[in-house]
């Protein structure tokens, strides 16, 4: 799980401060406020470490990436160049990392549970990214390399007296960095005690290979899908891989939990069950058109007695939650979930229900769930279930971004034990109470006008 995030001279952000993640994390607050640059980091992360390209620092991205941020210029603060953009990262480890190091003239092993990363980077004079420094927090120690005046790079390791023992006639200046993470191959070659420069960028790669992200516009529902028996690894950025996730899991049988002491279920079971409890239909299923044919049809029954239909001829937003539905029970167990507004096209109580979607992801599956959305019943469920104790006020961080001065502002949402928001912001959802003072106004003028 990652466990906090600092962007700095990112987008609208000069500095986020450390913004502490949890179980479930929500971002709320207005158009254009920042929320998405949040999220976009982690995303520009992901790509990089899944790019086949170990030179390229950072994947800015293209029209078939998660994100597609254009050039340096484009992602730094007010667009200055001379601006270094920076990250901070902590995470938990799914098994603790050993590290062996020389300190003060002897070897010694140093465990840890959790990893922390810093990211520098800049441009250099012709304008290509370049990495000023990174480093890993290992405990104690901090590993990184960092760019010389010349341009090259070195290895850096702190405190004074911990080091990993330089071969003799190794050189100590390396030309490059493997991306904005690893350490170069000639630079392991140097080291006798190298094992923790392979293991650091492999638990960062290890990381982003457990992030999933579904973007805010979805694909819409077709009356025939083509399957050729691939398993995909996520849903796609639009949902487009909802239906094959859907066929994949059901040849693997693979078995699902709600909770302690309930049945398990199947993956087409439990989005069948999470679309009745959020009253959408009443029965959902995916059936093959002619055997052998690798064409499928997702068909749906709105009523217990009503005829079933194609997921075309319903209501949009059945096939808009599809995809999260089956996301958050896809992707392997502990994993990281980013989601771009869950609740579009989605009636209220639907909203509502969708918190408990979420929940129920992150209880039974230890799943780490990150919502960037607008919807304010969302939000009130999830105060509802910690005030019922069916939700721990610590297993979620709320934040409300907004604008000033043109740049972007993080709120921590004060949340106690009882669900209640003390620093709740001003017109947070908009004026509720002004507006319906003002449509009082309204009706009474137009009645005493009527009277005249």
């Amino acid at each position: 799980m990652i466990r906090s995030v600092r962007l700095l001279n990112f987008k609208a952000w000069p500095d986020t401060e450390e913004v502490r993640l949890a179980p479930i994390t929500g971002f709320f607050g207005a158009n254009s406020a920042g929320k998405s640059s949040l999220v976009q980091m982690l995303l520009l992360m992901k790509q990089t470490a899944q790019s086949p390209d170990r030179a390229l620092i950072l994947n800015m991205g293209d029209d078939r990436a998660l994100i597609e941020l254009g050039t340096y210029a484009d992602a730094v603060y007010n667009h200055d160049t001379q601006r270094s953009i920076g990250l901070s990262l902590y995470w938990d480890l799914p098994k603790p990392l050993r590290a062996t190091v020389v300190r003060a003239g002897s070897t010694a092993s140093v465990t840890t549970e959790e990893l922390g990363y810093d990211l520098s980077v800049g441009v250099d004079d012709a304008e290509r990214v370049i990495v000023s420094r990174f480093s890993y927090k290992v405990g104690d120690i901090d590993i990184g390399m960092k760019r010389t005046e010349a341009g090259q790079y070195r290895l850096e390791v702190a405190p004074d007296g911990i080091d990993l023992r330089r071969r003799p006639g190794r050189p100590a200046i390396i030309s490059s960095t493997t991306k904005c993470y690893g350490f170069p191959d000639a630079l392991r070659a140097a080291y006798e005690l190298s094992d923790v420069l392979s293991d650091l960028p492999l638990e960062f790669e290890r990381l982003f290979a457990s992030v999933y992200y579904l973007g805010p516009l979805r694909e819409h529902p077709k009356r025939r899908y083509t399957w050729a028996g691939a398993g995909p690894s996520s849903m796609g950025a639009r949902g487009e891989e909802a239906v094959a996730a859907l066929l994949a899991a059901r040849g693997r049988g693979r078995a699902l939990s709600l909770g302690k002491h309930k049945r398990k279920k199947s993956l087409e079971e439990m989005v069948a069950h999470w679309l009745k409890q959020l009253g959408m239909i009443h029965d959902f299923g995916v059936e093959e058109i002619g055997a052998g044919a690798n064409t499928y049809q997702v068909w749906v029954r709105t009523e217990p007695l009503a005829q079933k239909v194609l997921l075309t001829d319903v209501g949009f937003g059945v096939s808009q939650v599809l995809p999260v539905l089956t996301l958050v029970h896809y992707v392997p167990e502990g994993s990281t979930i980013i989601l771009e507004h869950p609740e579009i096209h989605l009636h209220p109580a639907v909203q509502s229900g969708l918190a408990d979607v979420l929940i129920s992801a992150a209880k039974n599956r230890s799943l780490q769930v990150i919502v960037e959305s607008h919807s304010e019943h969302l939000l009130r469920r999830l105060q509802r279930r910690i005030a019922e104790g069916r939700l721990g006020h610590k297993e979620v961080a709320l934040y409300f971004c907004d604008r000033a001065e043109g740049q972007s502002r993080l709120l921590k949402l004060d949340v106690d034990l009882y669900g209640e928001i003390s620093n709740w912001p001003d017109a947070f959802f908009g004026d509720e109470f002004g507006e319906i003072a003002q449509t009082d106004l309204a009706a009474a003028a137009r009645r005493l006008a009527a009277e005249r």
